[in-house]
């Protein structure tokens, strides 16, 4: 099969073997997506080397008794050791022993099939195309934010960043009916936000707006952002970290005490509120979607979204 795999002298499309089944599900790929962890894991983010991808939908191919044999699924990332506290209580997210789809110990789904456990599966309902239900992943860590920060309509929110993250975060945020800022450098993207009512601005007109905020989400993917950020709390705000890159970012830290700032990291949420605001049409997607390859072009659809102003670019085998 082929696979897009970051291989240590760049990324390459390969022809690979195919997953076997064994204990685990095999998912014949209908569509994945690339994300800005993709092109920081090609720049050497967490030294991962084979095929990379978290961000899919498809159609179990292969399944132990048959089990969802022929549904459409998409899947949690996090593939858990089943032993630990953490797996037996549900919860793999940080099992000291995981492996990660695309990401860490575990192929990835740019590629034409896939292997996960059955239990990190979850059927697609029919009315959820398969270009939207891509993004459940994404979707699901926007919504992941809430479980680490209360949010309501209370709350003063901002979000730092107008990429595909940073608008699904400001979406879902609003949705709670907090009074939600995106701020972003790019007037098409901050437009998509408008479009749901969402307040925008960007970074060179937000100077009377310091120490406003009670929650500050930093979905960027810079350096920059992190001082933006704290430039906007409030003293005993909520500083929310989404970003994945390659890099190092220098901390203020008399900031963070004078103020007594929290910092908190949010990584990968649950599925299945993801996949009701899909269902139900409350996320705009369909602006997210930039662009479509087959995967044999996989290599010019990673250059592509990459590009400034591009967003979601989806590969199909």
């Amino acid at each position: 099969m082929k696979a897009l795999r970051v291989e240590k002298r760049g990324i390459k499309v390969r022809e690979i073997e195919k997953p076997e089944c064994g204990p685990e599900v095999v998912v014949r790929v209908v569509l994945s997506g690339i994300c800005n962890t993709d092109l920081e894991i090609a720049r050497g983010y967490g030294g991962f080397r084979g095929t990379i991808g978290h961000e899919f939908v498809g159609v179990v191919d292969e399944s132990p008794e048959g089990k969802l044999l022929g549904q459409r699924v998409v899947g949690e990332i996090n593939a858990g050791c089943g032993e630990c506290d953490l797996c037996r209580a549900g919860d793999p997210r940080h099992c000291a022993g995981r492996t990660v789809l695309g990401i860490h110990g575990r192929d990835g789904a740019h590629a034409e099939f896939l292997r996960l456990p059955l239990e990190n599966l979850i059927p697609v309902p029919e009315r959820v195309a398969d270009e939207h239900a891509v993004f459940a992943e994404p979707l699901a860590a926007a919504c992941g934010i809430m479980e680490r920060t209360p949010i309501d309509q209370d709350k003063r929110v901002a979000v730092i960043g107008d990429g595909k993250l940073g608008l699904l975060c400001a979406q879902v945020m609003a949705l709670t009916g907090a009074p939600v800022l995106l701020v972003g450098n790019h007037p098409e993207k901050l437009r998509i936000a408008e479009r749901r009512g969402i307040e925008t601005s960007v970074p060179e007109k937000i100077s009377s707006r310091k120490r406003e905020f009670d929650v500050v989400v930093e979905a960027c993917g810079s350096e920059s952002g992190f001082a933006t950020a704290l430039e906007l709390l409030r003293p005993r705000g909520v500083l929310v970290l989404k970003s994945t890159f390659h890099g190092t970012t220098e901390i203020n830290a008399a900031t963070i005490v004078v103020d007594e700032l929290s910092i908190i990291g949010s990584r990968c949420g649950r599925f299945t509120p993801a996949l009701d605001l899909l269902k139900k049409g409350a996320i705009d997607v369909d602006s997210l979607i930039s662009e479509e390859y087959p995967l044999q072009h996989g290599v010019l659809a990673m250059e592509r979204a990459g590009q400034k102003g591009v967003l979601k670019v989806f590969l199909r085998p």
